[in-house]
């Protein structure tokens, strides 16, 4: 247990950008690919030392993001959620929350493909 705490006393100075300033600008804005079948996702999240999995489609350029969100396996669904709340969460490793350790990260191989594609990569 000790060697595992020094491991995430390392992890806590290093925290992952979620968005990209490149990012940020290709991903269209709210209601940009509402009449859309099959929408882009640019950017995909994941909680790291947990479950869930966050499909990014549209961003109104400063925190409200709309795209597919799934918590549970099999549990997913369409909404909006929140850049900064995302950033917020804190890592739980062993059963312990490890303050300033980033929970989500941003899927850097992720490469922007159809939602339909996207849910099953």
């Amino acid at each position: 247990m000790q060697r595992t705490l020094e491991i995430v006393g390392e992890l806590t100075e290093k925290k992952q950008m979620l968005l990209t300033a490149a990012d940020r600008k290709k991903i269209p804005a709210i209601g940009g690919q509402e009449e859309v079948e099959d929408p882009i996702v640019y950017v995909r999240f994941f909680h790291a030392y947990g479950r869930g999995v966050w499909l990014v489609t549209e961003f109104d350029g400063t925190d409200r993001m709309f795209g597919w969100a799934e918590i549970l396996p099999g549990g997913g669904e369409l909404g909006y959620f929140s850049l900064k709340e995302l950033e917020s969460l804190e890592a739980t490793v062993g059963g312990r929350k490890i303050p300033g350790l980033q929970a989500i990260e941003r899927d850097i191989t992720f490469k922007p493909m159809p939602l339909s594609k996207a849910k099953n990569a």
